[in-house]
């Protein structure tokens, strides 16, 4: 396997800082997208050092506020000089919200999009010029099961936004094919341990029409999705299946990654239901006459 320069965003946490340490123990050169990493991220950035060092591998951080064009847009032209390219982006900065649909402002759902959406482009415009000059490149997308599986209630926000996530890689997908950049979309579904997925999960702003959800007829239904969720999820599922899955991934041979790959323990149903989508969508390619570009090119 040839050593990549990878660079992962939102991985001061989480699935992210997991990932980051599992690509570089595999080998590779892992810049860890971290925002703050002089402020409140500093300790997170502390830990990535240490990490490193006692294990002998190359993990960097570099500042990535994935909200901000001018943060995205200096932090991989740090990598980019520092390295002179890119090999692999894993789109994972994400964040998680909680309540009733109803009792979220607009400007919430905003935040959300701009956080689990927005970002992946703002990410893609600074990353894909470089990967389109070399003609080889991947694509890494955190998306959820969520997208296509069971959804509970009150996590409408993150769903929506996963959701239109989600079909941004698809799209991305076949553009990005005759660049001889390859796609591949990691579905995970509800880990209720070992991130802080959940536990940092943001809540609605209008707090008297929650109330009224909380009080009236829904009154117990958060904690029952929450419990319920939990229940599902075996005793022996690790957070930590979601990085091993993505280095597995990496790893492959140019060409031959799969298009998604699902870690859900609970199993939901998303794989079931992508299965088809996916299927419906290779099939159409096929009718219209474009069935190159279900897979990369490989660029002389």
């Amino acid at each position: 396997m040839s050593k990549q320069v990878i660079v992962i965003t939102g991985a001061s946490s989480g699935f992210g800082a997991l990932t980051a340490r599992a690509l570089a123990k595999a080998g590779h050169m892992v810049y860890a997208g971290i925002r703050e990493t002089k402020g409140r991220n500093a300790a997170q950035v502390e830990a990535a050092a240490a990490f490193a060092k006692e294990n002998g591998v190359d993990l960097r951080t570099v500042e990535l506020d994935v909200t901000s064009d001018v943060s995205v847009e200096a932090g991989v032209a740090a990598v980019i000089a520092e390295q002179g390219r890119i090999d692999t982006i894993v789109h994972n900065a994400g964040h998680m919200s909680f309540g009733p649909a109803e009792a979220f402002t607009p400007e919430q759902f905003a935040e959300l999009y701009d956080i689990n959406v927005l970002s992946t482009q703002r990410v893609n415009r600074a990353v894909l010029p470089y990967m389109r000059r070399q003609g080889k490149g991947l694509v890494v997308w955190v998306s959820s099961s969520s997208t296509r599986g069971g959804t509970p209630p009150y996590l409408s926000p993150y769903f929506a936004a996963k959701a239109a996530m989600d079909s941004l890689a698809v799209s991305y997908a076949s553009e990005l094919t005759r660049w001889g950049i390859e796609t591949t979309i990691i579905v995970p579904g509800a880990f209720t341990k070992g991130t802080n997925h959940f536990a940092h999960s943001g809540s609605p702003t209008d707090k008297a029409r929650a109330a009224e959800y909380d009080n009236g007829p829904y009154a117990g239904v958060p904690d029952q999705a929450l419990k319920g969720l939990a229940s599902l999820e075996p005793a022996d599922a690790d957070a930590a299946s979601v990085a091993t899955a993505i280095v597995d991934v990496v790893g492959m041979p140019f060409g031959t990654r799969p298009f998604r790959t699902h870690i859900d323990p609970s199993e939901d149903g998303a794989e079931i239901v992508n299965g088809v989508a996916d299927r419906v969508r290779a099939e159409l390619f096929r009718r219209i006459g474009l069935e190159d570009l279900l897979r990369p090119a490989v660029k002389g």
